[in-house]
């Protein structure tokens, strides 16, 4: 707790002042949590003081909050290409990154328990800088280091705007930004690190070196390119489960039954229902076999049944024998994209509407794929076909 509120000093963070009246003034509340290394252990504690953004007013302290987050399917596929190209992958990390930005907003907030100034105990905090726990600080991060990144050199790309793109002949790297983690990669060894000690002189930066763990996913570099794989995050998902010693299966599901809404009592705790479904959609970032099964549990998450639950359960026992399974990057060039769709026609018991699905190749590296059941009912196997198809030619021309 000392060394945060010390780093929110070294920052000015705040200046204390009389409570204007009528000023709505933030509450806030620290937060502990303990910081892992990728194999599950104890890396440190970490304590953070942050503010409770639902009680600031619209209009009032905060306005707009929107920032873009880099897609899953930009990271494989700048990871594919740099691992094609040899390139070296660095991971870099923002130390307390909101406090770099600077609010537009006038906003109030309690000084930290605490930590009360004895000598002006009634004056509260007005913010020189963002804090986490603002609705705004997202938004006013993004546009703090975005506006740097100008200055250097880079560009947002149009297909997505947290992908930053520095041509400087005959050198090229790419930036992705998620909020205040940082995956850069170049064609040099030494391009890569004039970028590195350019984001050192404005931010307040550690450089952790090659790309090992990004956003809860393991890379591990090998000599056929890289492996991503979330084995820690699957075993932390058959844990809440309280599933970490049950039995294996070899599929994740039944392929002739059809899950209908209305089949069967309703499931006792429908929040545990919804918890592991939101959980294994996110396992799905690197285990494309996961897509349909997963698509199919979170079609009943309003009012999951007991036989929706069993699917679940199904697909932790197929998740218990396959934890070691991930995504393979191959290391070597390739140019062109293939798109593979299919459909499965008035699929679902209740609506009759069909799944599409489709998976999209850069060489031999799978980029992205989807599994989603199709908008509107198609009158014949070949509408549903065509629809697979345009959802795949839309991807593949984004790509």
């Amino acid at each position: 707790m000392h060394e945060e509120y010390d780093t929110l000093m070294r920052n000015n963070t705040w200046c204390l002042v009389s409570r204007p009246g009528g000023a709505n003034v933030v509450i806030g509340k620290w937060i502990f949590r303990h910081k892992f290394h990728p194999d599950g252990s104890l890396a440190r504690y970490k304590a953070r003081w942050v503010l409770r953004g639902f009680t600031q007013q619209a209009g009032v302290d905060y306005g707009e909050t929107f920032r873009p987050v880099v897609k899953p399917t930009t990271i494989r596929t700048v990871l594919s290409i740099a691992a094609g190209k040899s390139w070296p992958i660095h991971q870099l990390d923002v130390k307390n990154a909101f406090l770099h930005s600077h609010l537009a907003e006038t906003v109030y907030c309690h000084q930290p328990s605490g930590f009360i100034d004895s000598a002006q105990s009634s004056h509260v905090c007005r913010l020189n800088r963002s804090l986490y726990g603002l609705k705004q600080a997202p938004c006013a991060w993004f546009s703090r280091f975005t506006t740097y990144l100008r200055t250097l050199g880079f560009t947002a790309s149009c297909s997505d705007s947290s992908l930053f793109i520095l041509h400087r002949s005959p050198h090229l790297a790419y930036l992705l930004l998620y909020v205040d983690d940082i995956i850069l990669t170049a064609d040099s060894s030494a391009f890569l690190e004039g970028i590195i000690q350019s984001l050192r002189r404005e931010f307040a930066m550690t450089d952790l070196d090659a790309l090992h763990h990004f956003l809860g996913i393991n890379v591990t570099s090998t000599t056929a390119g890289l492996f991503l794989s979330q084995e820690q995050y699957a075993l932390e998902i058959l844990d809440r489960a309280g599933m970490l010693n049950c039995k294996a299966i070899s599929t994740p599901v039944d392929t002739l039954a059809k899950l209908s809404g209305d089949s069967g009592p309703l499931f006792h705790d429908p929040s545990l229902y919804r918890s592991l479904a939101r959980a294994l959609q996110y396992l799905t970032l690197t285990r494309p076999d996961l897509s349909y099964v997963v698509q199919q549990c979170c079609l009943f998450m309003h009012a999951p049944r007991e036989s929706h639950f069993q699917l679940v359960k199904r697909i932790m026992r197929y998740v218990r024998g396959t934890t070691h399974m991930g995504l393979q990057i191959h290391g070597f060039a390739a140019s062109e994209l293939a798109a593979y769709s299919d459909a499965n026609w008035a699929g679902c018991p209740d609506t009759h509407k069909s799944t599409s699905g489709f998976y999209v190749f850069l060489g031999s590296n799978l980029l992205t794929w989807s599994s989603k059941r199709q908008n509107t009912v198609s009158r014949s196997s070949a509408e549903a076909e065509y629809r697979a198809v345009a959802n795949a030619v839309t991807e593949a021309a984004w790509l």
